[in-house]
Formats: structure tokens, sequence, C-alpha cells
């Protein structure tokens, strides 16, 4: 018999002895053993491919937590109603159930429910696919079982949704190439990503890693995931795309971008990349050209385009250069000085979210107002406290306007809160009623890593 062509079984213990890695790849202990991280880390598994995988996917312990988590995320329903609430009274009958099609390979995903979210300060809206509470916690099984196995093979340069990154590291990393020289910026936009992943392609690169039948099986049965749309069936079967909304699709999104990180990485290019938003800074005219050329390139072979109006080349060392990136803008002032500023797109969402419960006919009273928005500010305040104190002092008091404007109207006043507003009821005064600052609160942070230096 010859050995070299059997499968080779997840280990459930470790034979051979060896450390845990410390990072453990964002693995879910419970879910992965000691074991299998060590099998993981010194690629112990023949030809690099994990075969006999759907066995801990539909295993107790990896369904019940990942039940767990969509219970703890909450949510909307999807097409077949039934709420998180639902699926809780009677969810260890409906476990059972899930556990039973998964084993026998003919779990079918339902179609996903299609709602249009508005995009940050724009009139345009996103597409987002609700799953079924049920294909969530499939879905969150599958992501738990076959994340580490990619994430061992992901490129530095990727910060998206991965375990332990996240978009501030992504920001730091573009703030420290740009102080560091890299002027010349691929500002990079794919069109309609998400919707475009070509499935075979994407299966493909999957069964690279992975060789399991029914798990690429049941990787497929989600990407071709039909959509119903205000009750009715708008896609029958997916034929390309994977819907945002999913918990499987942001790793597979990853999966499919990961060689053009590591093309980038092989050539020398300073890339960094959030989902599908990519920036790479060069440090000459040449190299950002030739680096544009190689996406574009490499977009043509994966069924991929770029948007044509936003994908653009930025010389960052002209003054008045700017670049958004993760809800920022990097600028280049006309004194030459680099900054990171909010993104206009950025203020009009957090506008459009307190206009409601700052309208000058609100007849709640002021304290109360105020409690009902410094949640979204302190929010806001701790996503974008990095951003010059100019951004944040006029949004403070664009806010404060909105509150004068409510108490001018309190005294027969028309219009918003100005001129002799400002004396009447100063900045100190709102203060005093306990609204959130967020330039006080950068000053109040900066003044205490001070102290700390000291």
């Amino acid at each position: 018999m010859n050995h070299e062509n059997q499968p080779t079984k997840v280990p459930d213990e470790d034979k051979q002895g060896g450390e845990v890695p410390q990072h453990c790849y964002g693995a879910e202990r419970g879910v992965w053993t000691d074991a299998m991280l060590i099998t993981l880390h010194h690629r112990r598994v023949r030809g690099n491919k994990w075969f006999s995988l759907i066995d801990k996917i539909a295993s107790d312990r990896t369904l019940g937590i990942a039940w767990d988590k969509v219970e703890g995320n909450a949510g909307a329903c999807g097409v077949d109603s039934v709420t998180i609430g639902h699926f809780a009274k009677d969810s260890e009958r409906r476990l059972l159930a899930v556990k039973k099609h998964l084993k026998e390979g003919d779990y079918q995903p339902q179609a996903v429910k299609r709602v249009h979210i508005p995009k940050a300060g724009s009139s345009e809206t996103r597409p987002l696919g609700i799953p079924t509470v049920r294909d969530r916690v499939v879905q969150g099984a599958l992501k738990m079982v076959i994340e580490p196995i990619f994430e061992r093979e992901f490129c530095e340069n990727s910060y998206g949704f991965r375990p332990g990154r996240g978009c501030k590291d992504a920001l730091r990393e573009v703030e420290r190439l740009l102080r560091s020289g890299h002027h010349h910026v691929v500002d990079v936009d794919i069109q309609g990503y998400f919707d475009a992943i070509p499935h075979q392609a994407l299966l493909e690169l999957v069964n690279e890693r992975v060789s399991d039948r029914k798990v690429l099986g049941l990787i497929e049965a989600f990407l071709k995931q039909g959509v119903v749309e205000d009750g009715i069936k708008v896609i029958e079967e997916a034929k390309q795309g994977s819907p945002q909304g999913g918990l499987i699709s942001p790793l597979l999104a990853n999966i499919y971008l990961n060689p053009l990180d590591w093309l980038l990485e092989s050539l020398g290019l300073r890339s960094i990349r959030y989902a599908d938003d990519i920036v790479v800074l060069a440090k000459s005219a040449e190299e950002a050209q030739s680096a544009l050329k190689t996406i574009s390139d490499w977009m043509g072979k994966a069924s991929l385009t770029l948007h044509p109006g936003k994908t653009r080349l930025v010389d960052m060392s002209a003054n008045g250069a700017h670049f958004d990136f993760l809800g920022y803008c990097f600028v280049r002032s006309r004194r030459g000085k680099l900054n990171k500023v909010i993104r206009p797109k950025s203020e009009k969402k957090l506008r459009g979210n307190l206009k409601k419960a700052t309208k000058r006919c609100n007849r709640n009273c002021l304290p109360g107002i105020i409690a009902e928005i410094n949640p979204t500010l302190r929010g806001f305040y701790g996503y974008f406290k990095h951003a010059h104190p100019s951004s944040l002092g006029s949004l403070d008091s664009w806010v404060r306007m909105r509150l004068r404007s409510i108490l001018r109207q309190r005294h027969k006043g028309k219009g918003r809160g100005r001129g002799l507003d400002h004396r009447k009821w100063p900045n100190r005064y709102f203060e005093k009623l306990g609204l959130f600052s967020l330039k006080q609160a950068r000053e109040e942070e900066m003044s205490l890593r001070k102290r700390a230096n000291c």
C-alpha cells in the first residue's frame, strides 16, 4: 500500500511532542487542540493539506461555542423569521439536526435576506446579506475550524478581519511609512469586490489547504446561497461573489486576495490591506506606477476590476495632496505638514446620527438629550482620537450649536444658535451638564501621557 497517498487525519493527541505556539493563529480553545496547533505550526500535515475536518465542525463542542457566539451577538432574523429567542427555546434539538446534516454532507443553507444600509456620508447604500440564525451558527463553526489554517498563510500586510489585528494597526503602519519617506501612494479601489469574487477560483485556493470534500461542498453551498429581497427571491443561485454579512465572507475575501499580498511583498512593495481597502506606499513615482500596473494585471487575471474613478496615484510630498483610508484622511497641509484628519464622509455620518436626537423641536430635557448623544460621541472618539485636534474641535462646536438651537427654540427664538447665544449658554454651561467633548478628551489623554513619561 502506498502510504504517501493516504489522507492525513487531524490529530486528537500530540504523538511527537512540542510546544504550542504562543499566538495560536487565532484558534478557538476547545475547537483546536494543542496537538492540532503543534501540527499546524510545524507543518506536520502531509502536503500541507488538511483532511477530515467535517467532524471537528460538526462536533457538539464546536457547534455549542458557535451558537453561544451567535446568541451573544444577537442580530436580526433571516428569511425563515426564526429569531435568536426562537432558536434558543429549542437550540439542543436544532443543533442535533444541524450536526446530522453536516456529517452526512447534505446541509443546505437557506437564502440570505438582503437589506440595504447607508454608506458613510453618501446617499448610496450597501447591500447586506443576513443569513438565518441556523446558517450563522454553521458559518461560525466552519470559520473557527478553518481560519487558523489560512491565518498561518496570510501575509503581514493584511489587517482586516484577522485575530489580534485591526484598523488602528493598519493606520499606524500607513502613518509610519509616510513619515519614513514613502510619499508616493497607490490608492486602490476594487469595484464591487465582495460581489465579484469568482467561486471556482476561490474554491481552488481553499482546496490548496483543505481537502475535506464535505467542507469544500459546505463552503460552495454558502457561496451559492440565493438572495431574497422584500420577500421576493431575486437570485436563485449566486454565480459569483460572497455576500457581505455572512460570518465566513471576510475570511474567504482574505483568502482570495492573499496571493496579491504575497506578490507585492515579493516585489519589495510596501502595501497595507484591510479587506478590500488597499494602499501601496512607495518612495518614487516610478515605483508607484509599477505597483499600479502589477495590481491592475493581477486583477485582470483574478477576474476583478479596479474602479477607474477611485483608483489613483497620489504624490503626498505635494502640499494639499490627500487620500482616504479607513475613515481617516491623510493630508499634506499648505505649510507642508503631514496631518491625519477625520474623513469628511465620516464626519457627515456622525452628524447624521446625531441630528435626530438634536432637533430643535426635541421635547426631552437637555440633560436627557446629552445623555442620549454622549455614547455616540464617546464611540466616535474611541476610533478618531488620533485625528488632528482641529477636526475634533470643529465637531464639538457643531454639537454645541445644535444644543444652543434647541435652547433658542425654547426661548421663542428662531434659527440655529449663534451670536449672543454663546454668551447666554457658554461652553462651560454644556460642560457642567456632562456633554462629552472630543477635543477635551484628547487633551486630557495627552496630558496623562506626558505625566506618565515624566
